[in-house]
């Protein structure tokens, strides 16, 4: 049924006021999608241009939110009714073919440049045709955090939270509309209150602390659910349920505040103070966009907390804050966003998001990579020009519904020219590419990036000190047992668990085994962890696993410190993943001062803005404590001969890892060093 109306409503009679429902065209809305989109544009292509920069998806949701819930209500008082075929029809037709066709060049280009990706290509393509993305990241681990993959559909998790919500919400409009419910206004409240309640739970279920790529060194950051672990953060982030605050507060919003009825009210002659309020949004905005990532500051992959913990909520409120100025006709506010530029950007803004993603993916080929800046600068004239032409000749006439007309004109013309055997010679190269990519995404074979499978390779070479799977040490004599002292409470006579009531409770003294220290231990995250096996080989104990920062670095020295485990020998390679603070540095020389020799290994991070700052910290130790040493990695990597490391420019591959040992050998060989 395409009409659904409020049970026992008839159709309202048209009234001499009912213009004051009408959604006028507002250009403002259109100006703070182009600031979103380009924030969100930019923190793609590096995060550390613009920490926060995905903000601007909140943005979006809010302004969906409020737009979406004006045109039903627009509808309903006018009519009594709400269409709902003809609004899915004209969501549809806005969103579906831009989404298709990128989907399809996208098809065309991996089948023909990465093959190798096109298994993994395939579900996510699945996920995008049925908006389901956001649903489908989470359910394989791929979620918002994830790197090494070439993921260019990583992005269309946002869509997929929206059009969600265009499907489900005309629903719970028509149900809040019924007959006998209260006013409009008054319907906001509860809005406003679902928001805040979603902000609750997220912040309650939110993990704070690091995030292990493996949930057995960080089970509190997963839910289990069927044998597979989901990762808090990441389905947090992703999904609908917990991202629905701020198309919750767009919602509420737009029963409170209609621009018609704005204009023939008192606040007509507020837009001052409205600009006021847009000023305050915009700072908010901007010094989260500024502050606030996704990562916190201590690089050990924890989800920052300032975002879980009511982020998203007080940009829901930042972004009403603009809204209220920018649907005010008067306002300054809306006066600036309604340039020429901002214009092109915000109508464009859907294209410009859907098309800048999979760009980006094909030029630095892994989601982890950070673009330079020449390479930004020319994946946004690329993603220009393509949003152009499909704005121009798809997405326009198909909503405008002349798409039909327009390709009847041009067929006519090709008919007339000289051209018509090269129109025809392009559709059938077009169509078989199509039919090639098809094919090759239906048979491909799902293999996992080169990164992760190293890396999953090289965990069985590794231990953890935490977990207390080191403690077999490999052609060590055990050392002095230590007394353990283990409670038992007494079995009652049933055999239930239940103490024995007047039983006293006994207490047995055992020994256990302390394995004696090793001679040779590194410590590291997933650079070390590439070299694994080879360091393993070499006679060392290694313990690294992903995304640790030298934090988490402090408390496995810390953990073999107090087991009198602290080896002869103690390679250290940490600070790829965050920044180092002369403070955890101190920590961590304290630690070590009796080990003979330590060896801390410097970091490569392309484009990195910590990597320089950690390197010299370790340098500064090295000069002024005779048992440590420096590793110089940041320019003897480049000195490696071979395909030595991956395409990020972070991660080893075989030869590298051979190179790597080799140097540290090298290195803790030469005793003069340490004297």
């Amino acid at each position: 049924m395409s009409v659904i109306s409020a049970p026992d409503a008839a159709p309202a009679p048209r009234r001499m006021d009912a213009n004051i429902s009408k959604v006028p065209y507002l250009p403002g809305l259109d100006g703070m999608r182009a600031v979103a989109v380009v924030a969100v544009m930019i923190y793609h292509a590096n995060s550390t241009w613009l920490k926060g920069g995905f903000i601007g998806v909140e943005v979006f949701f809010v302004i969906s939110g409020y737009l979406i819930t004006l045109l039903l209500i627009a509808e309903h008082e006018k009519t009594g009714a709400v269409d709902m075929k003809n609004f899915w029809v004209r969501r549809f037709r806005r969103l579906l073919p831009a989404l298709f066709v990128m989907l399809l060049l996208l098809s065309i280009w991996t089948a023909i440049f990465e093959r190798d990706a096109l298994g993994q290509l395939r579900g996510d393509l699945l996920g995008g045709v049925f908006y389901i993305s956001n649903w489908y990241q989470v359910f394989i681990g791929a979620g918002y955090s994830a790197s090494n993959d070439f993921a260019p559909l990583r992005h269309l998790w946002s869509l997929a939270v929206e059009e969600q919500f265009y499907f489900i919400w005309p629903i719970v409009m028509v149900a809040l509309l019924r007959k006998g419910s209260r006013r409009i206004a008054d319907l906001s409240v509860w809005l406003f209150g679902a928001a805040v309640f979603v902000t609750v739970v997220v912040a309650v279920l939110y993990h704070p602390g690091p995030i292990d790529a493996d949930p057995s060194n960080t089970p509190a950051a997963y839910w289990e659910i069927g044998g597979r672990f989901i990762s808090k953060g990441d389905a947090l982030y992703l999904s609908t349920l917990s991202r629905s605050s701020g198309l919750l507060l767009g919602a509420a919003f737009a029963m409170v505040w209609r621009p018609v009825a704005m204009m023939r009210g008192p606040l007509q002659n507020k837009a001052h103070a409205l600009d006021g309020l847009a000023v305050v949004g915009f700072a908010i905005l901007a010094l989260m966009s500024w502050k606030v990532g996704f990562i916190d500051t201590f690089g050990d992959n924890s989800a920052d907390p300032w975002l879980f913990r009511g982020g998203f909520f007080v940009a829901g409120i930042a972004t009403l804050l603009i809204i209220a100025a920018v649907t005010h006709r008067d306002s300054l506010t809306a006066k600036a966003l309604s340039g020429p530029t901002m214009l092109w950007i915000g109508t464009r803004s859907y294209g410009l998001y859907l098309y800048h993603w999979p760009i980006y993916q094909i030029v630095r080929n892994t989601a982890g990579t950070k673009l330079k800046f020449h390479e930004w600068v020319l994946c946004m004239v690329a993603t220009a020009i393509i949003t152009e032409i499909s704005y121009r000749y798809i997405e326009t006439p198909i909503r405008k519904g002349q798409l039909a007309a327009i390709w009847q004109r041009r067929g006519q013309q090709s008919r007339r020219s000289q051209n018509r055997g090269a129109v025809l010679g392009g559709a059938f190269f077009g169509t078989a590419l199509a039919i090639f990519a098809g094919a090759s995404l239906a048979t491909a074979e799902l293999k996992q990036n080169a990164v992760d499978e190293s890396l999953k390779q090289s965990a069985g070479a590794t231990c953890s000190v935490l977990l207390g799977t080191c403690n077999g040490v490999p052609e060590a004599s055990t050392g002095p047992e230590i007394a353990s002292t283990l409670e038992l409470a007494p079995v009652a006579s049933d055999g239930s668990d239940t103490p024995a009531e007047g039983i006293p409770e006994t207490t047995v003294e055992t020994s256990v085994p302390l394995p004696a220290a090793p001679e040779k231990f590194a410590i590291g995250d997933s650079v070390m962890l590439g070299a694994a096996d080879e360091l393993k080989a070499a006679g060392f104990i290694v313990d690294a696993t992903e995304s640790r920062a030298f934090v988490r670095g402090i408390d496995v020295v810390q953990a073999l410190s107090d087991r009198s485990q602290l080896p002869q020998e103690l390679v250290i390679h940490l600070g790829t993943n965050g920044p180092i603070s002369n403070d955890q540095m101190d920590m961590m020389m304290r630690l070590v001062a009796n080990v003979p020799k330590v060896l801390l290994i410097q970091n490569v991070v392309p484009d990195g803005t910590y990597d320089e700052d950690n390197n010299l910290i370790m340098i500064n130790v090295a000069s002024s404590l005779a048992n440590v040493e420096v590793l110089y990695w940041d320019g003897l990597a480049q000195q490696c001969q071979g395909d030595c490391i991956y395409q990020d420019g972070i991660h080893l591959k075989s030869t590298g890892a051979a190179y790597y040992t080799t140097l540290i050998e090298t290195v803790l060989a030469d005793g003069s060093l340490f004297s």
